[in-house]
């Protein structure tokens, strides 16, 4: 298991963040209390840059996990480890953020196994505690500890899903793709292109996102529109970015990827 580890930024260095609604004030209204917080919203919208500009605004540390099926309770709690012939007790990413009242981020949760992530009910209610029954001992959350957690909804399956005694421990946030204004500004940001590129890049977004009877199960991302920016601002042109950051990332079908490369060719401009 990875994670990551990000230094107290102040407000000026703080990561490249548009609001769409009112996430910004839920966020700063939560972090008051330490209120746990569950962000939902389609894949690559944002919700990992909010966290990581929340963080910032909030000079807080925050350590970010990605939940995944292989985690165990261990992977977050922490492990004995031999180390030059002894035996030393290893705290984990959970532990870590309790201890130093840090934020801790688990992204896409329900991609760890349920009996994994019972491991921060306590953590999630009124106790503000952690159990590590290894050490025989229950660390209460230093001040400042927030416990923020996201999720796609629209994306998982039946048998990963949300189970309700963890939703309910939580205020919820539903981000989505910000508008079409927000999000040129995103891309012309984040890619380092003119506003025409960043503007034919979010029509193309749009066009897939709005398909009728659409086959795919995720749409044009803004994260995926940003990378094709990228492409284009290092030299490549601008269909072809699409073709490869876009088109070619969403299937591997080749009735599909046929469609969306027409689709994409009536949506940009002509050469």
């Amino acid at each position: 298991m990875t994670s990551r580890s990000s230094a107290v930024l102040d407000v000026a260095q703080a990561p490249f963040y548009r609001a769409v609604g009112d996430e910004v004030e839920v966020f700063r209204a939560a972090a008051v209390g330490g209120l746990p917080l569950l962000l939902k919203g389609p894949t690559g919208c944002g919700k990992t840059r909010f966290v990581e500009t929340m963080a910032a605004e909030l000079g807080r540390e925050l350590i970010t996990v990605a939940g995944h099926e292989d985690m165990t309770s261990a992977d977050l709690v922490g492990r004995f480890l031999l180390k030059g012939g002894e035996t030393v007790w290893v705290d984990g990413p959970l532990t870590r953020a309790v201890r130093a009242g840090a934020i801790f981020y688990l992204d896409e949760v329900v991609e760890a196994r349920q009996d994994t992530t019972v491991v921060i009910h306590p953590l999630a209610d009124h106790r503000r505690e952690l159990p590590v029954d290894r050490l025989g001992v229950t660390l209460p959350a230093a001040p400042g500890f927030q416990l923020v957690i996201s999720y796609n909804p629209g994306y998982q399956s039946v048998l990963k899903n949300l189970k309700e005694s963890t939703r309910q421990r939580f205020v919820a946030i539903e981000l989505g793709f910000p508008p079409p204004e927000i999000e040129r500004e995103v891309i012309a940001h984040e890619a380092g292109v003119d506003a025409a590129t960043a503007r034919a890049l979010v029509r193309v977004g749009s066009a897939i996102r709005n398909l009728d009877n659409s086959p795919l199960r995720e749409v044009s991302s803004t994260r995926m529109l940003i990378l094709a920016g990228g492409l284009v601002a290092g030299g490549l042109n601008l269909r072809t970015a699409v073709q490869s950051a876009v088109v070619q990332a969403l299937s591997d079908d080749a009735d599909i990827v046929a469609a969306l490369g027409e689709l994409v060719d009536a949506v940009l401009p002509q050469p």
